[in-house]
């Protein structure tokens, strides 16, 4: 597999450099979905460094919580207003964005999506992200495989992150289900599938405290849950509270989503089995890049090959290795984490 190194309402986050080109200044946005979130920090961190490096005047945005979307449509009115060349975008509703993204563009801003694609994904000009799928395709087979003969009778939980739905939970969950073998229905939604393994879904807004509250709901369901998905790491690490409050947190394999240091170490004490890394710094600063050659010649950034978007690369941390799933051990995922 190859690894790829990384380089409240509407409050302004930070604002960086003072650019000039063309001898005009050139400005960009960065809007996140929230702005405690370590991937969106280290988001933000990535867009900051680049638009200093580049010489680009920075304003951050983000939402009180996961799934403010209003602050989010505000927000990206504010970077029309003051004439923003481009806008670096995580929506927490991909569908209900849209209208405004377009005005946006209308108004001859570069759009990108950074982690999460908009629906649809050609909404924006380009989107810059983990292949979200394959990410939980990966964990999906690792916890397949690992349980062996026992995958045919285990029992899931399954630990969305709203119930709107947006891409990014979509396609992690059904690349989860799918690499773990369970047919996923409609590939466009979560929550259809009729496969008796699956005890249920709950939402937990990405955090810990939701992620703990949604591991207690389905417990309630079925105390004998045994294979726990998880939309992000902070969610795992509350799903893992819930569990060693009845004395389960020996017994039930919890995979998840992100690669942050704190979910990378949360590995390396077994709290969570595997995890797929995503690199948050690389979205943010490439994004920042294709702004300014937005800004230079008028020039859009191109998706990779065969995809439908610029894939930014996951990796499988763990070290309980499955054979026939590619993965990287902990103190390779410690080299390249973040957070």
């Amino acid at each position: 597999m190859k690894k790829i190194i990384a380089g409240t309402a509407m409050a302004l986050i930070a604002t960086t450099g003072a650019a000039m080109a063309d001898g005009h200044s050139v400005s960009a946005c960065l809007i996140t979905k929230t702005d405690t979130n370590p991937f969106f920090v280290k988001m933000r961190e990535g867009a900051s460094a680049k638009a200093e490096e580049l010489g680009i005047e920075l304003s951050s945005f983000a939402g009180k919580v996961d799934g403010d979307h209003e602050t989010q449509v505000q927000a990206i009115e504010t970077c029309i207003a003051n004439g923003a060349k481009g806008i670096l975008l995580t929506a927490s509703d991909t569908a209900s964005i849209v209208p405004v993204v377009q005005q946006a563009r209308d108004a001859g801003l570069l759009v990108i999506a950074l982690d999460t694609p908009l629906e649809p994904i050609d909404a924006a000009d380009m989107t810059f992200a983990t292949d979200n799928f394959l990410a939980g395709e990966l964990i999906g087979a690792w916890a397949a495989a690992t349980l062996g003969d026992a995958a045919a009778d285990a029992k899931i939980g399954m630990l969305d992150l709203a119930i709107s739905q947006p891409t990014v939970g979509v396609l992690r969950d059904q690349g989860f289900l799918t690499g773990f073998g369970i047919d996923v229905k409609d590939p466009n939604k979560w929550g259809d599938e009729d496969d008796p393994r699956i005890v249920g879904n709950d939402v937990t807004a990405g955090n810990e405290e939701g992620g703990r509250r949604a591991m207690e709901n389905l417990l309630a369901k079925d105390p004998f849950i045994n294979v726990v998905y998880t939309i992000n790491e902070p969610a795992a690490a509350g799903a893992y509270e819930a569990l060693k409050a009845i004395g389960r947190e020996n017994d039930v394999l919890i995979v998840s989503v992100d690669g942050g240091c704190p979910g990378v170490q949360n590995v390396a004490e077994g709290v969570i089995g595997a995890t797929s890394q995503q690199y948050p710094l690389l979205m943010a600063s490439l994004g920042i890049e294709a702004i300014a050659q937005w800004a230079k010649d008028g020039t859009k950034p191109a998706a990779t090959d065969g995809k439908a978007f610029f894939d930014t690369g996951v990796a499988l941390v763990t070290d309980k290795p499955a054979d026939g799933v590619e993965s990287i051990s902990v103190a390779e995922g410690t080299d390249l984490c973040w957070g």
